[in-house]
């Protein structure tokens, strides 16, 4: 009777992995008898099962236990395994030059990376993940988005900004395929991305608005949405504040983001943009901490005089000094690289 209540208990567990359980839940789904030694029995059974890692207590003295998901060793070294290659994700161009960010080369890509963009209020977060779907628009990217859809009359449709800056790269990018349908993916999706996230494809998500209660929340966000990646790539706009060096939500977006790249002001235009390379995880030459900056155009879609700057040496990035502005940077803090 014993062994058979064994099996019968680690067959049931098996139903439950990664849940709690208590010992009257299970009694009752065993069908055990009050007056049989197996109803008090059971807990001793739960002590022989923790040991085995089956199952742990909750710690909360009442009965109650979390079911351990059991998992297999995985094997890396077997034949034929697959290498799996780099991701050919093409970062936006300069429209003049049709020059790629410069410092897109020295970036791995891989599949189930996550790109985030943090940027202030204005500063271009949209305009690069335009340039971004543009650039890739072959790979039939998915594009979700707070201001590219509204409701109207009961139904989704795009909302004139976001179809006017369409129109506008139009010029360059063939949004639609010979049939005339869209090589991209539009979904009116502003809130549980991860639910939404296309597996093995560009997920281009702007921008993500949390609480600002809640911005440690984005954690687990970032990780749900690279969970549901397959092979594809995650490219998420954040909010930030000017002159911070993270996104909202700070070490949170850190933790689970591949490559991080900042936008801030620079200058006194408020079409020019300074964009810091935060982060990557990986990399061919030292990249992270370099600045570059460039003009946004025709809405805010085309990005021009794309170029690196290095921190102005004469007014240590201040843009000015004790006479004023500096004459050497002319209050922008920066100077083109040599």
């Amino acid at each position: 009777m014993a062994e058979r209540l064994s099996d019968r208990l680690r067959e049931f567990l098996k139903t439950c992995e990664g849940r709690e359980v208590n010992l009257n839940y299970l009694r009752s789904e065993l069908k055990l008898d009050p007056n049989e030694p197996a109803w008090d029995g059971l807990r001793q059974y739960m002590r022989n099962l923790t040991d085995e890692k089956i199952v742990k207590p909750s710690g909360r003295h009442d009965g109650t236990y979390k079911v351990i998901k059991q998992i297999k060793p995985v094997r890396v070294f077997i034949p034929g395994r697959e290498r799996r290659p780099i991701f050919d994700l093409k970062f936006p161009r300069d429209y003049h030059t049709t020059e790629e960010m410069d410092f897109a080369e020295a970036i791995t890509i891989r599949e189930g990376d996550m790109v985030t963009l943090g940027g202030v209020k204005s500063k271009g977060k949209t305009a690069l993940c335009l340039n971004f779907c543009a650039e890739n628009i072959d790979k039939h990217p998915v594009l979700m988005g707070n201001e590219y859809t509204s409701l109207v009359k009961g139904a989704h449709e795009p909302t004139p900004r976001f179809l006017n800056r369409l129109d506008e790269m139009s010029e360059w990018v063939e949004w639609v395929d010979e049939d005339g349908y869209d090589k991209f993916t539009l979904l009116p999706v502003r809130d549980d991305y991860a639910e939404h996230i296309v597996a093995d494809r560009i997920n281009i998500i702007d921008w993500i608005n949390l609480d600002a209660n809640s911005l440690y929340d984005i954690s687990k966000v970032i990780e749900s949405i690279k969970s549901g990646l397959g092979k594809g790539i995650g490219i998420v706009a954040l909010q930030k504040g000017e002159g911070v060096n993270n996104a909202r939500g700070g070490q949170f977006v850190r933790d689970f983001s591949d490559v991080e790249l900042l936008l801030d002001s620079f200058g006194d235009n408020e079409d020019n943009v300074l964009l810091t390379v935060r982060g990557a995880k990986e990399k061919h030459k030292p990249i992270v901490g370099k600045t570059y900056a460039y003009t946004l155009t025709h809405s805010g879609t085309r990005i021009v005089d794309f170029r690196e700057v290095k921190r102005c040496t004469a007014c240590y990035g201040k843009g000015y000094n004790t006479r004023g502005t500096c004459d050497s940077c002319q209050g922008t803090g920066y100077n083109d690289k040599a």
